[in-house]
């Protein structure tokens, strides 16, 4: 496989931002789920974000035209990383807590990984395999606790359609390393977000025909367009800005900043709590994603 050239600074900040980006507006999404219904708050996601990057579907004169094999793994960016993503996070997260989500969202490095070994050809190694066990103890440990209680059904399916998410955002990461090769980000952005638009539709005009928009607040719709273009539009393009010039596999521990941020906005801002227990499953899922994502010592010298 070819090696990657040394990496810029502002390639890893754009990866690192990118997270940070999702990671909020997972955590923020659970009011919006609280009033708008799931299909209706993804479709005015998606349109909003079209607005936004209209211009941004033109393909430039120094792009070569897409191939069938392109167009192909375009769809299913956008059916994975936008439609299902959105189906599965919204959900979720109406059904748990935006700290639990943080919890779940961080065995995403260690899925990237395996995703990355399949698709990717990227070898997993022993601390890899030791990452995503930590990882999946984190997450069960989270998820144990949160059986006690008249809400635990509930909690346990919004922590397996989080889990899902997770899978979908993976796939988003090797995709989007693919897609790289040959798109601008701002042009992948663009076209992804068009087909997420596209699926979401017909969902999304059946529940817009009798939902009540004059109950909205305006806090809540400045709440929706902040999501709608962090979602659509700045978090794609910054994270494949990153991504063309850093191998998905080292890509994958910049998702760090996705749990780190949710569960801080949850504590911060929506003001759940975090018991010890709920660290010890944090703490566990980090140093999993951490071991699963680092590289060795041995291996993070340049070889001539």
């Amino acid at each position: 496989m070819r090696p990657f050239p040394r990496t810029p600074w502002i390639a890893y900040g754009s990866l690192a931002l990118s997270m940070a980006l999702v990671g909020s507006y997972v955590a923020l999404s659970k009011p919006l789920v609280a009033v708008f219904p799931v299909f209706l708050l993804a479709w005015l996601r998606f349109a909003i974000g079209g607005m936004a990057m209209i211009r941004w579907l033109k393909r430039p004169a120094s792009e070569a035209p897409t191939t069938p094999r392109v167009r192909r793994l375009l769809f299913l960016e956008s059916f994975l990383g936008n439609f299902l993503f959105s189906v599965c996070m919204l959900f979720g997260v109406s059904m748990t807590t935006a700290v639990a989500a943080g919890v779940i969202m961080a065995s995403l490095p260690a899925v990237v990984a395996l995703l990355s070994w399949a698709f990717l050809d990227e070898r997993i190694e022993r601390r890899t395999a030791l990452g995503i066990a930590l990882a999946a103890a984190g997450i069960g440990l989270f998820s144990l606790q949160k059986t006690a209680g008249p809400a635990s059904t509930s909690s346990l399916l919004g922590n397996a359609l989080v889990f899902a998410a997770v899978v979908c955002e993976a796939s988003y990461v090797v995709i989007g390393k693919r897609l790289t090769e040959g798109l601008s980000p701002r042009r992948i952005s663009a076209i992804i977000n068009a087909w997420g638009l596209v699926l979401m539709t017909p969902f999304g005009l059946w529940m817009a025909w009798r939902f009540e928009f004059a109950e909205v607040t305006p806090g809540l719709w400045t709440l929706l367009v902040f999501y709608a273009l962090a979602a659509s539009m700045w978090t794609v393009w910054l994270w494949m800005q990153g991504l063309k010039s850093v191998p998905a596999s080292r890509a994958g521990v910049f998702t760090i900043m996705l749990p780190i941020t949710a569960a801080g906005v949850g504590v911060g801002v929506l003001g759940e709590t975090v018991s010890v227990t709920q660290w010890l499953a944090f703490a566990l899922a980090l140093g999993g994603l951490v071991l699963a994502t680092a590289d060795p010592a041995s291996k993070t010298s340049e070889t001539p």
